[in-house]
């Protein structure tokens, strides 16, 4: 793991699978989960069709978040972030990040662009090759209590006594050169 590694000094919590149709774990994303929304010729800023399975025993609810630990920002960046996941749900389709698809109950939080969406990779020209932590973490609350205008910061502060388990998959993208 590198220095910037964003699961270091979290809870230590078993592990469960997570899956996609869309992003294999360790490999690059598609120019669908790119961001046309920040410029990227093709991007389309849909979010990568998600299953997990395996949650520890007394899950009562699941967030999902998309982290780039290796923006040039200093703290990162969220690409993504959804609470109050039901517990009965254990997959998201593609494209559920628009918010049209989520599931009765869940939260879409504004990521680090001030969105409630999925936001695609634009890592900056030669800023070389950036990771995309997809996280689900299931949670021993239904509900996160956190407001709709919270950052994904504030939820990961608020989840770090529940999480009962985590799954990740890792994706890259690489920046254009300078």
């Amino acid at each position: 793991m590198s220095d910037n590694d964003p699961l270091h000094g979290l809870p230590v919590v078993p592990s469960f699978t997570v899956a996609s149709t869309d992003v294999r774990d360790g490999g690059a994303l598609s120019l669908d989960q790119w961001s046309g929304i920040l410029g990227v010729p093709g991007g389309k800023d849909i979010s990568p069709q998600l299953s997990w399975s395996g949650a520890p025993e007394g899950t009562s609810s699941y967030a999902v978040t998309v982290f780039d630990p290796d923006a040039p920002t200093g703290s990162g960046f969220w690409h993504w972030a959804v609470a109050d996941i039901p517990a009965s749900v254990q997959n998201l389709p593609a494209d559920a990040g628009n918010g049209e698809q989520l599931p009765t109950g869940a939260l879409h939080l504004p990521n680090d662009a001030r969105a409630a969406r999925y936001l695609g990779a634009a890592p900056p020209p030669g800023t070389g090759v950036h990771r995309y932590f997809i996280v689900v973490s299931a949670l021993d609350v239904g509900t996160t209590g956190v407001a709709g205008d919270s950052t994904p910061a504030f939820l990961g502060f608020t989840i770090a006594g529940h999480i009962l388990g985590r799954a990740v998959l890792t994706a890259t993208a690489t920046a254009p050169s300078a």
